[in-house]
């Protein structure tokens, strides 16, 4: 199946409650400021799938969650989220997401750093309103450990000496933690068991780990259009991914020089003979074992869930994350 055509089937099985978590989104974007508005709006209707709060959704429900807490609690990841790539737009200095200018672009860093704090800010008297503690302590050390990740992130940039193990400790915090909140919340607020509650966390985790790992695969073998960001961002803005990190450890001579004068240097003047180099090392297929690997392991968590609509658009999910590459 397409994966747009994966990603419908899925939004389709949730579909009262997605509408509900959009319009909550909207009312919840309200501001006295203008500017917090305007940035608000124009970030969150850039697009996206909202796998994030889709996640929220089918955890909860397979959970047997019968109130609106899942919709509020989606409406929550959806902010933290949108807060993170608010952010991360002006540490990165990107200038192109989801296909249209960054807000940084659009307007300026300070406006976009405070407006990411609005929302921010925003998803905790959310939480506040959920009422639920447990929620609050997953919340409050997920958004502390996304912080890490993206210092450790930065503290990576431009470092050839980058290890497979340092990469995936940043992408854990720095995305994949946010998917383990919203699958492990879901079944919080649902009042699962306590094992069905660390079955989506792992679940959560892994599937996480699985849509980084096939981004950083795009970022050297995807479509700009398709994808909303240039080729070659993470190469431009001096990251060492898995691909890049994988092609340097097989590498050798003029080729080995280049990866890494490209890592130290950044910028996409040699993009072309990165992405060749890359390509020819086998560097994309390893990364997409290892996104296999992960949604494989997802799927292990998921199948102990008992048998429901809700349970197959998790599998689904687990599908999505790596058919873009497949």
């Amino acid at each position: 199946m397409h994966k747009e055509a994966v990603h419908n089937t899925i939004r389709a099985i949730v579909a009262t409650d997605f509408e509900a978590v959009n319009e909550f989104i909207v009312e919840q974007l309200h501001s006295n400021v203008d500017l917090v508005e305007n940035i608000g709006h124009y970030i969150i209707n850039a697009g996206g799938k909202r796998m994030r709060p889709i996640l929220v959704l089918l955890s909860a429900r397979s959970c047997g969650a019968t109130n609106d807490d899942a919709v509020k609690l989606a409406a929550v990841i959806e902010f933290i989220h949108t807060a993170t790539l608010l952010h991360d737009d002006v540490v990165d200095m990107s200038a192109m997401r989801r296909g249209r200018p960054t807000a940084n672009e659009q307007w300026n860093n300070p406006s976009s750093v405070l407006v990411g704090d609005f929302i921010y800010s925003r998803a905790f008297q959310v939480m506040v309103r959920i009422g639920n503690m447990d929620v609050m302590q997953v919340m409050a050390d997920t958004t502390n450990v996304i912080a890490e990740g993206e210092v450790l992130q930065l503290l990576n940039k431009h470092r050839t000496d980058t290890s497979e193990a340092d990469y995936m400790r940043v992408i854990r915090d720095k995305t994949a933690v946010l998917f383990e909140a919203a699958a492990y919340c879901g079944a919080i607020v649902a009042g699962a068991p306590t094992e069905t509650q660390q079955a989506l966390k792992a679940a959560g985790m892994h599937l996480g780990m699985a849509f980084q790992l096939v981004d950083d695969v795009l970022d050297y073998d995807g479509d700009a259009s398709e994808m909303g960001k240039n080729i070659g961002d993470d190469l431009a803005e001096g990251k060492p991914t898995l691909p890049l990190i994988h092609a340097l450890q097989q590498s050798s001579g003029a080729d080995k020089t280049l990866l890494e004068q490209s890592i130290i240097n950044g910028g996409p003047e040699n993009l072309d003979q990165v992405i060749r180099i890359i390509r020819n090392s086998g560097a994309l297929a390893y990364t997409r074992q290892k996104a296999h690997e992960q949604a494989d392991l997802a799927r292990a968590q998921i199948n102990t869930l008992p048998d429901s609509s809700y349970r197959t658009g998790l599998l689904q999910m687990c599908e999505m994350a790596v058919a873009r590459v497949s």
